[in-house]
């Protein structure tokens, strides 16, 4: 018989938490998070959208009792709505309140060069940190007891903009032009996503782990609905999850996502349904199909998945 290791009980452990946070995960996904927290190192998770990327952040956050720090990510994303911007209107107060007592500040200065180099010195001031506003990457750095950096959907933002997550991935710092260089007080646990939008390049790749999640497989769906939907009965639960395991075999614009398996679990629940039919998947196909098309082509397809699950 094998004995565990410290490190295989701290991941069985930690797949434990997760899946007491209702996160049920695999060895995999439970291994990684545990690597990233023992090597320091960011995590890149990809996968279809809708599988759990996200909620692996937020349940990791409530795990390890850490606040969850989110940056969603976009095109045109830049440093100022990421990292920090000053108090403008704080510093145009203080200014004029300043402009009041500019006699009695320049008082006993000779000549133009002493005072210019007393302004110059007032005007330091005005970027210091307490006109500091902190945006995300700047509150993970300074939060004194940690957090999980959620970095969303990543591929979404620009390429400049992933160049400059480089050094605060690769060191866990971030230069400020006027204050010099901010350290983590201690490293956050980061972890970016990406739904594959747009390819990720190697030099943000090479400084995270790698994590892929794809749909998860018919029993650890079944898990994930019992999880997330408590009450619902056995039997639906097996039809549902099964139904839509077919329903992603099919050729479509849009696979459903696992969130959307929740909440189609959900909304039958409130229905009183205990078993799939026809006229019911029928009626609620709007829940998982997003696009009409694909809602149509299902809409044809629901005897043959109806008579594939019982």
């Amino acid at each position: 018989m094998t004995q565990e290791t410290p490190a295989s009980e701290a991941i069985a452990t930690l797949k434990s938490g997760l899946q007491a946070g209702g996160y049920v995960c695999d060895q995999e996904i439970a291994t990684v998070v545990y690597l990233a927290r023992a090597l320091e190192k960011p995590i890149l998770v990809e996968g279809p959208p809708g599988v759990g990327k996200t909620e692996l952040a937020r349940a990791t956050s409530g795990y390890l009792s850490l606040p969850l720090i989110r940056l969603q990510c976009y095109e045109g994303l830049d440093e100022a709505k990421a990292l920090y911007e000053w108090k403008y209107g704080k510093q145009l107060l203080y200014t004029q309140i300043l402009r009041e007592k500019l006699g009695e500040f320049l008082e006993g200065t000779q000549g133009l060069e002493q005072a210019m180099e007393r302004l110059h010195r007032m005007g330091e001031g005005f970027f210091s940190e307490q006109f500091l506003e902190p945006r995300p990457l700047l509150k993970a750095l300074q939060s004194e007891a940690g957090a999980v950096l959620l970095i969303d959907e990543v591929d979404k933002a620009d390429q400049e903009f992933e160049a400059f997550l480089l050094e605060i991935l690769s060191d866990y710092q971030v230069s400020i032009p006027e204050i010099g260089t901010v350290s983590a007080l201690h490293p956050p646990l980061i972890v970016l996503t990406s739904n594959n939008t747009r390819e990720i390049g190697e030099a943000l790749r090479r400084r995270c782990l790698h994590l892929h999640i794809d749909f998860p497989e018919i029993e650890r769906e079944r898990q994930i609905v019992e999880t997330q939907v408590p009450g619902i009965g056995d039997n639906l639960r097996d039809q549902l999850v099964a139904f839509v395991h077919g329903i992603r075999e099919m050729e479509l614009r849009k696979q459903p996502a696992v969130s959307e398996t929740i909440d189609w679990a959900r909304t039958l629940l409130l229905l009183n349904s205990d078993s799939l039919d026809a006229d019911t998947v029928r009626r609620t196909l709007n829940v998982i199909m997003k696009h009409e098309d694909d809602a149509e082509r299902v809409a044809r397809a629901v005897p043959d998945l109806l008579a594939r699950i019982r």
